[in-house]
């Protein structure tokens, strides 16, 4: 099975993410657009476009980008609470139609400003409850006509959702895509998602956790096709793995110094502090997962990096690739040129 490539379109109302280079109109319509496009010359099948208030609203960005494109793909973070779920699907289900089967999506339940767009959470088995009532009420208005689904958190009655997502191949509808360490979101995965993305932890963490959540599928009666994983990672690819090294050790410096902004969803979620434990174990883990970013103010997926040349990335990719990742969502900055130098270099050392 050839791997899902995908990069990361950081939509954000401040330049500068992660010390992406700040230019003027970063957000425009114009400048997106450019990533967009670049990712479709430069091998990429789409991006993740992340979520979260007080940034552009990610649906309307997504829909925007797939307009001026072809074959670029949107995985579209999206959040339980600030949309409702069968006001979602006939969203998704149009602009699914609209582009020929292009839509991806995430389904997020981590922290956000709740309270700012008139949500509230309750404890954690609350938030994993009804992002489970979201993703199945989601998934049945795409394939099915006449739903009724009363739950705890959300219900709908007789109904449809018209047109429905594109169909071609296998494929019924956009995969949803999930996260999650703890032991209720892995429920949520292993019974509702269609992917499960992973940070990058090292090869073993991530062996267990995709031994367990197959094992938690059988246990829970999964009803759908067997749960696929992802990897959501930051890659730092040079020429030689010496200028890589040295390119990464000076990003961990700048930033300790505070010449990049510290990630503002640094969390101590359950997977957010997996990531940040790992520094006990090493600067440098496995043979290039480069942990000293996450003692520097590093969150979410810049907490940990795989650093090299595009073979030494590419052979450690191969490896998660070994353990079942199909899926794979990477990053450095600045995004644009990196967009180029990573499709050009790492992309096809992948597909090879």
């Amino acid at each position: 099975m050839s791997p899902q490539l995908l990069w990361y379109i950081p939509n954000q109302a401040q330049p500068g993410h992660r010390g992406d280079d700040v230019v003027e109109d970063h957000n425009s319509l114009e400048t997106l657009t450019t990533h967009a496009k670049a990712l479709e010359e430069h091998g990429w099948s789409g991006a993740l476009i992340g979520t979260g208030w007080g940034r552009p609203d990610t649906f309307t960005l997504a829909t925007a980008l797939a307009a001026r494109t072809t074959t670029f793909q949107p995985l579209i973070a999206v959040r339980p609470g600030y949309w409702h779920p069968a006001k979602f699907a006939s969203a998704a289900a149009t602009l699914d139609h609209l582009t020929g089967g292009r839509v991806l999506i995430n389904i997020v339940s981590g922290k956000d400003n709740l309270a700012a767009y008139g949500d509230s959470e309750g404890d954690q088995a609350h938030r994993y409850a009804r992002t489970r009532e979201f993703i199945q009420i989601v998934r049945r208005l795409w394939t099915q006509e006449n739903v009724t689904y009363h739950g705890e958190h959300f219900s709908v009655t007789h109904s449809t959702v018209a047109p429905p997502p594109a169909v071609r191949g296998g494929r019924e509808h956009p995969l949803l895509y999930f996260g999650g360490a703890s032991e209720a979101a892995e429920k949520v995965a292993a019974a509702e998602a269609d992917v499960q993305l992973f940070w990058g932890e090292p090869l073993d963490d991530v062996a267990q956790r995709i031994d367990r959540l197959r094992k938690l599928s059988e246990q829970l009666g999964r009803e759908h096709p067997p749960l696929q994983f992802g990897l959501r990672v930051t890659t730092l690819v040079r020429d030689t793995a010496e200028q890589a090294w040295a390119d990464a050790e000076a990003k961990v410096a700048q930033m300790a110094d505070g010449g990049i902004q510290r990630d503002p969803n640094r969390f101590t979620a359950v997977g957010q502090q997996r990531l940040l434990d790992l520094t006990a174990r090493g600067d440098v883990l496995d043979d290039n997962l480069y942990t000293a970013p996450g003692k520097v103010g590093g969150g979410g997926a810049g907490t940990t990096w795989l650093v090299g040349s595009a073979e030494d990335v590419a052979k450690s990719l191969r490896k998660y690739q070994a353990l079942g990742i199909t899926h794979f969502v990477l990053s450095d900055t600045p995004y644009l040129p990196e967009i180029k130098r990573q499709g050009d270099q790492l992309l096809p050392l992948l597909r090879g």
